[in-house]
């Protein structure tokens, strides 16, 4: 699993972006990069927090939330063939209960 290969650091995250299915429309086929990017997902790996005043501030956000986050937030990678997002935890609009 990538949260054993990928360690964030400071206020950092990992997200796995949620999978959308396959729209057609009126029979036809929406290429890729004509789709919209899912802006959810589920966090994977949360670095330690950042430091402020020489005191670490820990994260509010946890592996396993299922979290809300802006459209072109974040850095895409791809380790062992998952498409991950690693992004900064200011970043995340909110966690989805």
């Amino acid at each position: 699993m990538a949260n054993q290969k990928v360690a964030p650091l400071a206020d950092r995250v990992v997200v796995k972006p949620s999978e959308e299915a396959e729209q057609m429309r009126g029979g036809l086929y929406i290429p890729d990069t004509a789709k919209e990017k899912p802006q959810q997902g589920t966090i994977v790996a949360v670095g330690p927090g950042r430091f402020e005043k020489e005191a670490r501030v820990p994260m509010d956000v946890k592996v396993g939330d299922k979290v809300l986050y802006g459209k072109y937030s974040g850095t895409e990678v791809t380790i062992e063939g998952e498409a991950l997002l690693i992004l900064r935890e200011s970043d995340i609009l909110a966690v989805l209960n």
